[in-house]
């Protein structure tokens, strides 16, 4: 009898801890499911600047209509990944997504370098639609290693100088501040492209190693460099942009569950205009912040406008030649571009 009860005992027992089990990995399960996706974010403007404040309030609504189970930990100010290591940062895993400008990796992307091509853009808003309607059709194979999640584009580049500028032939010999395509704008001008980044840029203007640098207005404030030119001077009628990136890495967005995919796209679509927006408002609190700086404007005439779109004609002719001569439609896609800006 005594052996019975022992017996019955020690079912009770394993029945019991067989329970507990249970209970304990059924609760592990839900403790994983309940962990969050913890994603890194790879910015190259300063956390003050309004586009790392704008990406910043992407990377929240991602969080909040994820329920929390995304997390962002953003990066701003190039310190996981500088500007021109951003992209190649994402594909290797460095950082989960990136953000910075495809002029900042030369030749790296060919076709894409049409969008920064000096066509007269009014606008962030126009820039950025425009930059993700051609990705959206034209799939480039130099954006297949990464997920796009959104692009932008910044308004229409101008040239801030120390010194006044009112025809071409005062840029003849100048050292002016660009990159990617804007460097050969410089050279189809007559003037000394140099290229740097923009934190690089507010150094060597002040200490004179660059005499003007193409940028969007806003430049002038979000980067201060506002502080250290004299003059402004419209050259819209070449209006170029910058586009930039929000990618993220592949593998890393495939490991993801759809729902949370779904959610990156919803809310990367509505920060296309978001972002342009904000390049919008920057443009004119840039120009705000410079007027108020005692800066200098000055309007081009009718004639040197002309010909500053006339020296862009070998800049236009140049990209079709190099995109044609590696197989890539760049006829197509400048012809594009234009139509989308004549509409």
């Amino acid at each position: 009898m005594r052996h019975y009860i022992a017996f019955i005992a020690i079912a009770a027992t394993m029945v019991t801890l067989g329970c507990t089990k249970d209970e304990t990995a059924g609760s592990s399960e839900e403790n994983a499911a309940a962990k969050p996706v913890e994603l890194s974010y790879s910015i190259f403007f300063p956390a003050s600047h309004l586009q790392a404040q704008t990406a910043e309030a992407w990377a929240r609504e991602v969080e909040r209509r994820s329920d929390g189970r995304l997390k962002i930990t953003m990066y701003p100010g190039g310190t996981l990944t500088t500007a021109p290591q951003c992209y190649e940062g994402v594909v290797n895993g460095i950082s989960d997504i990136g953000m910075s400008a495809f002029a900042y990796t030369r030749g790296r992307f060919p076709l894409l370098e049409g969008l920064d091509l000096p066509l007269g853009y009014p606008d962030g808003v126009t820039a950025t639609r425009i930059a993700n309607q051609m990705v959206g059709s034209y799939d480039p194979e130099e954006l297949r290693d990464v997920h796009v999640l959104y692009l932008h584009a910044h308004g229409p580049g101008i040239l801030a100088s120390k010194k006044p500028v009112r025809s071409i032939g005062d840029l003849q010999g100048m050292q002016i501040r660009a990159t990617g395509l804007s460097a050969k704008i410089v050279s189809s001008l007559g003037a000394v492209p140099i290229s740097m980044s923009q934190g690089e840029t507010y150094d060597a203007l002040q200490k004179g190693v660059a005499e003007a640098t193409f940028c969007p207005v806003e430049t002038l404030k979000g980067w201060k460099q506002g502080e250290v030119i004299e003059y402004v001077i419209d050259t819209t009628a070449i209006g170029y942009t910058t586009a930039m990136f929000v990618v993220m890495n592949k593998a890393r967005w495939e490991s993801l569950p759809e729902e949370l995919r779904a959610i990156l796209s919803e809310v990367s679509e509505e920060w296309i205009l978001r972002q342009g927006q904000a390049w919008d408002q920057s443009d004119a609190e840039g120009e705000e912040f410079v007027r108020g700086l005692g800066k200098s404007f000055i309007d081009l005439s009718d004639d040197q406008k002309r010909a500053l779109v006339e020296a862009m004609e070998p800049v236009l002719a140049d990209y079709v030649t190099a995109t044609e001569a590696k197989g890539l439609p760049g006829r197509s896609f400048l012809q594009d571009l234009q139509a989308l800006l004549a509409e």
